[in-house]
C-alpha cells in the first residue's frame, strides 16, 4: 500500500468485487447483473464467477458489455485443495486473464493464488468467517493482497459477514494486507447493495482499478461516505459523511473512539498506535452503517 487514495489526482469509483450469474451459481445472465448495477449508480463490477470443474472453469468475459460511464473487471473465484477444516478454497482473482488456465494436477491453494497474482490479478482472501478459515490456512496465501472484510451475503444469510477482527489478527503479525467489501451478490434481492469499495484511480480503466486495488487505493462502506484522511507526525485526521462514532483501531487493544450526532470530521493522537505499527479508522453512522479506511502502517 504505497500511499493514502486522498488528496491524489483523479477521483473514487464505486464497484463490487465479488458477483455470481448463471454461468456459475447466479440467478441472473451477466448482462443482467451489470445492468441492475449501473442503474444503481455504480462505476464497475467484477463478475467473479466459480472456477471448477462444476462449471467447466469459466472466467465469465465481461469486455464487451463495458460502456464509456460502467467497466467491467473480469475475475474468477477460485477453488482448489482444502483447508484446515477440510473446505473447499475460495479465492478471488480481481483482474484475472480469461484465458487463466484450469487447476493443474495436485495444484495447491497458494500455488493457484500465486498463478492469479503473476497473471496480473488482486488476490483477496474471502469470507473467512463463513467457512471457518483458520489464521494459519490464509497465511499461507502469500500472493493475497487482501482480506475480504465484510461480505455482504454472508452478513445477511448466515450473519457471519464482518471479517476485521481476523483481518487485525493477520495485521498484528506484521501481515501488510488490506480490507475490502463486497456484496458476493447471488440472488440480487437481499444479498446486494450491501458493501462496495470506493477505488481511486486515474480514470475508470480496469487496468487502473486493479492497480489501486493492489496498492491500497481504496476504502470500504456500507454507506459513509470517507472524504478526506490526513496523516501528520503527531495526529490522524478524517473527514467524512454525517456519523455517530469515529473510532480509531490498532494493533492489539489500541483504539480510541469519538462521538456524537452527525459528527463530520475526528481527529487522534498517534501516540497509542505507534508501537502496534499501524492505524485504521471506522465510520458509523446513525443507522448502524459503517465505513473503514485500509490499515495505514506508521513506520
Amino acid at each position: 500500500m504505497d500511499s493514502l487514495p486522498f488528496g491524489r489526482p483523479g477521483k473514487f469509483y464505486k464497484g463490487n468485487l465479488h458477483t455470481h450469474s448463471t454461468n456459475s451459481d447466479g440467478v441472473h445472465a451477466p448482462d443482467k447483473v451489470i445492468d441492475l448495477y449501473r442503474e444503481q449508480g455504480y462505476d464497475f463490477l467484477a463478475l467473479s464467477d466459480h472456477f471448477m470443474d462444476d462449471y467447466a472453469f469459466p472466467v465469465s468475459d465481461t469486455r464487451h458489455l463495458r460502456t464509456d460511464d460502467f467497466t467491467t473487471i473480469t475475475a474468477a473465484e477460485l477453488h482448489v485443495g482444502h483447508t484446515k477444516i477440510k473446505e473447499l478454497w475460495h479465492i478471488l482473482a480481481i483482474g484475472i486473464p480469461v484465458d487463466f488456465a484450469p487447476p493443474q494436477p495436485d495444484e495447491t491453494a497458494p500455488e493457484i493464488a500465486q498463478r492469479a497474482a503473476d497473471a496480473g490479478a488482486f488476490v483477496g482472501i474471502v469470507h473467512p468467517g463463513w467457512y471457518g478459515l483458520t489464521i494459519d490456512d490464509a497465511k499461507t496465501i502469500t500472493a493475497a493482497h487482501a482480506v475480504e472484510t465484510y461480505n455482504h451475503g454472508s452478513a445477511i444469510e448466515v450473519d457471519r459477514g464482518e471479517d476485521w477482527p481476523f483481518l487485525d489478527q493477520m495485521l498484528n503479525d506484521g501481515h501488510r494486507l488490506s480490507g475490502f467489501a463486497t456484496d458476493d451478490a447471488h440472488l440480487m434481492t437481499h444479498d446486494w447493495l450491501g458493501g462496495w469499495t470506493m477505488v481511486h484511480a486515474d480514470e475508470l480503466d480496469p487496468d487502473k482499478l486493479v492497480e489501486s486495488l493492489k496498492a491500497g487505493r481504496y476504502y470500504s462502506s456500507q454507506g459513509p461516505e470517507i472524504h478526506n484522511v490526513e496523516v501528520t507526525d503527531s495526529e490522524i485526521r478524517i473527514e467524512c459523511s454525517p456519523a455517530a462514532i469515529i473510532s480509531a483501531q490498532g494493533k492489539g487493544s489500541r483504539s480510541t473512539p469519538a462521538m456524537g450526532d452527525g459528527i463530520t470530521s475526528a481527529s487522534f493522537s498517534l501516540d497509542r498506535f505507534r508501537d502496534g505499527d499501524y492505524i485504521r479508522l471506522t465510520v458509523r453512522d446513525a443507522d448502524n452503517k459503517k465505513a473503514w479506511t485500509n490499515p495505514i502502517w506508521l513506520n
